[in-house]
């Protein structure tokens, strides 16, 4: 009985894979009309990863050196003759169960003593190749232990399969925002209560204002108040004017905000929440609790860049200086930054790495130098450098995101200009007014 059903289910194999041509697009399909449910690959491409890794794992230990000699062991040969011997076949890792995710699996593997995760990551790409995936990650939940999270096929190839707001299912609080999807199908959700920083580098035309604007979307029903610098003439958040409760167009009016952030309004939350005898305004009551600020600054080179003029060289001198007091000071009183440009390297000068060391969150799109890959990810992720430049021209929206020790592949949503527009007027009403916060050109502020 157990041989007719080896010899059916191999042969169940063989059809599917001969007839991949025809049966690959229809399931596609059916995922789509089906909301995404991973039924199709449960039933089809689950159990053919499991089988080609179960077939390979042996052999590929071998190859890739993953596989050990167990000790030597003695053998008594007759009476009194001990002889002492290796093992001819290596031992591997031991494979775990692996568990089915919707864009793939993950499998636990128990590592012999002496081995540590680099070796296995040295030889991720080769275990995808093997087992036919798109891809491998590597991580260790805790000593001796390694996680594979085997990624099927890649979910980041439609960007308009991705949409604003997708995983509503994911618990959703004040301060995130679910701007993509991540390599693994997971949302992309980006928490700013808990990664209050964010760095987010990329060329022209590689996805950057897409992700901004995916971002001030999600923001924009919540009771936040969001501060644009955009230096460029307001050119890319201008679409967000009705919502924002500062917008600086030039870097004059962008150290005059920044100067009225850290020396008036973020002084102002420190002298409250001592008042009440608390260390951050979260344990104020709710309504005593100032709103939330995001700070987004596009093009930060245009903050930092001057023409060698003295007025120039003072206001790029105060732009640096007030991001880094508002990156060091504004967890704790609500302020969050979010700073995005085209480059980003040492040439901006010294304030540039200080401030980078604050932004614990990272997006790297496409980029045109491995200067600026590295200034962006090579102190959190070093190993996600070299991904991060592979993203093609034909990949708009595609990043590398990385935060403490844990970096992917993720697309950005993709919201459309008039989108973006409609949102800004349609919770333009829920616009707070910041009455510390000096608006450009002077003027007074509202109370």
């Amino acid at each position: 009985m157990a041989e007719v059903l080896s010899w059916s289910l191999a042969v169940v194999l063989a059809v599917a894979v001969v007839a991949r041509g025809w049966w690959q697009p229809r399931l596609s399909a059916w995922w789509a009309v089906a909301g995404g449910r991973p039924w199709p690959w449960l039933l089809l491409g689950y159990p053919a990863v499991v089988l080609r890794m179960r077939w390979s794992w042996r052999r590929l230990c071998t190859t890739t050196g993953l596989a050990v000699m167990k000790s030597p062991r003695w053998l008594m040969v007759g009476r009194d003759t001990w002889v002492a011997g290796r093992s001819l076949r290596p031992s591997p890792p031991g494979l775990g169960v692996a568990r089915p995710t919707r864009a793939g699996l993950r499998v636990r593997v128990r590592l012999h003593p002496g081995q540590v995760p680099e070796q296995v990551e040295a030889v991720a790409d080769a275990l995808a190749h093997a087992w036919r995936v798109h891809a491998v990650r590597v991580s260790s939940p805790r000593r001796g232990v390694v996680l594979l999270v085997v990624t099927a096929r890649d979910p980041l190839t439609a960007a308009g399969g991705v949409r604003p707001g997708e995983g509503s299912g994911v618990a959703r609080r004040l301060l995130s925002a679910v701007v993509g999807r991540l390599e693994d199908g997971a949302p992309w959700v980006v928490d700013l209560r808990r990664v209050p920083h964010w760095l987010v580098v990329g060329a022209t035309q590689s996805g950057k204002s897409t992700w901004l604007a995916s971002l001030v979307t999600e923001l924009a029903p919540q009771p936040v108040a969001l501060v644009g610098i955009d230096c460029k003439g307001g050119l890319e958040l201008g679409l967000f004017e009705r919502r924002l409760s500062v917008l600086a167009t030039s870097r004059a009016e962008a150290a005059e905000v920044l100067r009225a952030l850290v020396e008036e309004e973020l002084p102002w939350r420190m002298t409250v929440c001592r008042s009440a005898g608390v260390r951050d305004i979260w344990h104020l009551p709710k309504d005593e609790r100032p709103f939330p600020i995001v700070v987004i600054v596009d093009e930060l080179a245009e903050l930092y860049l001057s023409d060698g003029s003295r007025e120039g060289r003072r206001e790029a001198a105060d732009c640096s200086v007030a991001l880094l007091r508002l990156a060091q000071l504004g967890r704790a009183l609500g302020a969050y930054l979010v700073v995005a440009g085209q480059r980003v390297g040492s040439e901006l000068g010294p304030g540039v790495t200080a401030l980078r060391a604050q932004l614990g969150g990272r997006v790297v799109h496409r980029v045109n130098d491995e200067a600026t890959a590295e200034m962006a990810l090579g102190d959190l992720q070093p190993g996600a450098v070299a991904v991060a430049q592979t993203i093609g021209e034909d990949e708009p929206g595609v990043a590398v995101t990385a935060v403490s020790g844990r970096w992917s592949r993720a697309r950005s949503a993709l919201v459309s200009p008039e989108e973006a527009e409609r949102a800004a007027v349609r919770y333009g009403h829920r616009t707070p007014v910041l009455a510390r916060l000096a608006p450009p050109g002077g003027e007074e502020a509202a109370p």
